[in-house]
């Protein structure tokens, strides 16, 4: 089978689904912005061919790049993994004939608004919300709905670019920054008050294969404005828990409404006073190299099962469900260069058995925005067999390790 892969190469845990594709059979073809002496050697083994672009988003450059490989030799499927380049591949696919992801399911996946009042149609419970292209709008929708109410672009990933607003005259910045003041059009919601989490799938042949559930600890939002807190996103494995069977529930319902055939996905929840409400779904795997967290927690090879999915159309590994496991970021006391590390040599003798992987720039290195996510600055993935044991853990290393800038 003949695999065309976007962006091999970046971000850093790219290369991993081109291994796995080649590790189950299948011939590969990479299509990259980067020139073909960028790759490293072990990625170039990976791939059977590569194909440079100036970008993988201008659709006429992708379709032109795709046809002259298929002028070469059939082309089986063309697959993508990037939220920025789901909408794109889409369209190359159906422009060129190829299977896979539709043009209506990406546009479910990447607009928030549609993807919102399509949930609705079907029942699925979620906040209220508006496309809106004018102050007028936002403005009418934040009386009818109260304050706060959340701005984000229609296309957004996560919480770039999003704003919660608390009163009408907070209004001003955030319309500033979304371009909603100029006529471009945003996503308006109402603000769910709750806990946070995300539940993950393999799908293979319209059936789910492998399932997960992760949880942020504090919500996106607040963990990505505020410096003195080390952010969390942990995997749980109590997938059997009788809490989980509703966010299960949900995520099947939304998944089936969706027709999805082979793709991996990632849907955000919240769950509190008003129940459990759906956020956004994606038909991508989640970000911040997070199956490197499930690979851990459940002795599986993930990328491979995906290229399992791909090629042969099923998942044949099973998870263990022996570990939770989580990703702790830790942000340096003051934006400009690391000077030193506090706390590792304590931390790494009291929980170096269950660190899989761990990033600590070197002292001089410049550090990074608190808002650049989860894996700016230095952090430390961990697993541990018990769920409430491995929350302990995490908060001592968030109150044990510090990342002394100046």
């Amino acid at each position: 089978m003949h695999i065309l892969f976007i962006a091999p190469s970046f971000p850093k845990y790219q290369p991993q689904f081109v291994r796995a594709l080649a590790s189950v059979g299948a011939k590969v073809t990479g299509i990259g912005e980067g020139p073909v002496d960028s790759l490293t050697d072990e990625l170039k083994h990976w791939l059977d061919d590569y194909e440079q672009v100036s970008s993988v988003c201008n659709e006429q450059e992708m379709v032109d790049t795709v046809r002259r490989i298929q002028q070469r030799g059939w082309v089986d499927r063309l697959e993508a993994t990037i939220e920025a380049h789901v909408m794109a591949a889409a369209r190359v696919r159906e422009e060129c004939g190829i299977p896979g992801l539709t043009t209506k399911q990406a546009w479910l996946c990447r607009d928030k608004s549609t993807m919102k009042e399509f949930a609705r149609e079907h029942g699925i419970p979620c906040a209220q919300s508006i496309a809106a292209s004018s102050v007028e709008e936002v403005v009418n929708f934040g009386k009818k709905v109260g304050y706060p109410i959340i701005l984000k672009p229609r296309d957004g990933a996560g919480a770039s670019a999003t704003w919660r607003v608390d009163k009408e005259r907070d209004l001003e910045h955030a319309m500033h920054d979304t371009g909603v003041i100029h006529g471009h059009s945003i996503a308006v919601e109402e603000f769910i008050e709750g806990h946070e989490g995300f539940y993950d799938t393999m799908i293979a042949g319209g059936n789910i294969s492998h399932e997960f559930i992760s949880h942020y600890y504090p919500n996106v939002l607040e963990a990505m404005r505020t410096r003195w807190i080390s952010p969390v996103i942990i995997h749980t494995n109590r997938m059997d828990a009788p809490g989980y069977q509703e966010v299960k529930d949900l995520g099947r319902h939304m998944i089936r409404k969706m027709e999805l055939d082979t793709a991996p996905t990632h849907m955000e929840w919240f769950f509190g006073e008003k129940g459990l409400k759906f956020s956004e779904i994606g038909a991508r795997p989640p970000g911040v190299g997070h199956w490197d967290i499930y690979c851990a927690a459940n002795d599986i090879d993930l990328y491979q099962e995906w290229a399992s999915a791909v090629v042969h159309g099923s998942c044949p590994g099973t998870l263990s469900r022996n570990y939770s496991a989580a990703i702790i970021n830790l942000r340096p006391t003051q934006d400009g260069h690391i000077q030193r590390y506090e706390g590792f040599d304590r931390i790494q003798e009291k929980y170096g058995e269950w660190i899989f992987k761990c990033h600590l720039p070197p002292p001089g290195s410049p550090t990074q925005p608190v808002g650049e996510g989860y894996m700016a600055n230095a952090w430390i993935q961990i697993k541990f067999p018990d769920y409430d044991g491995l929350r302990e853990i995490l908060e001592d290393i968030g109150q044990t390790l510090k990342v002394i800038a100046t």
